[in-house]
């Protein structure tokens, strides 16, 4: 056999191995400097303003094969990162995430539904003031395969409209809107 057929081989037997592995059951681990949580509102009618969350955590368990899944997101409500220091401070406070006492907001899903081997929709119970309610997530986008550290990863994007008072934080209602649009952007590899 002549070094080009050999080495087409090894490729296509590597490619093969990987292909494999991206197509099996795992769990994945977040990577924090590519995992946030986003919302968004209408301010007075005037804007739409968009803050984040810097620091989640996730678990992700995902089985093409069997197409099936779930998904944990820890946020650390007390990184709120609105661009000013006065607003995250507000926002922090009682009327709104009220960090002193509930440091901590999470997304537990209960269903995915995928098609063909991707997921598309994740129904979960979202947990924020102590507060737990059903949402719906809709992935708008979703891959997986091997990174360029030739980890098995996977990164989505996934939105929902929550209501802030159902969580407890209606105030300024009149001026700001109830929908708030959620946004959970996540990219994970197998430790």
């Amino acid at each position: 056999m002549n070094v080009r057929r050999c080495a087409a081989v090894a490729l296509s037997v590597m490619l093969s191995i990987g292909a494999i592995a991206s197509a099996v059951a795992a769990d994945f681990t977040s990577d924090s400097i590519h995992t946030f949580v986003r919302f968004s509102y209408n301010h007075m009618g005037f804007s739409t303003q968009e803050q984040r969350f810097n620091k989640v955590t996730s678990k992700v368990t995902y089985d093409p094969q069997a197409k099936s899944g779930s998904v944990t997101v820890l946020i650390d409500t007390k990184s709120i990162d609105t661009g000013s220091e006065l607003f995250n401070g507000h926002i922090q406070g009682a009327d709104f995430l009220d960090t002193e006492h509930y440091p901590t907001a999470t997304f537990r899903s209960t269903s995915v539904t995928f098609d063909g081997d991707i997921p598309v929709k994740i129904e979960g119970n979202l947990t924020l003031k102590g507060i737990t309610k059903p949402v719906t997530l809709t992935v708008g986008h979703f891959k997986r395969g091997q990174n360029m550290m030739k980890k098995n990863s996977i990164g989505a994007d996934a939105t929902g409209v929550i209501k802030r008072s159902d969580f407890n934080m209606s105030q300024y209602a009149s001026a700001v809107s109830d929908d708030v649009m959620l946004t959970i952007t996540l990219e994970g590899s197998v430790p």
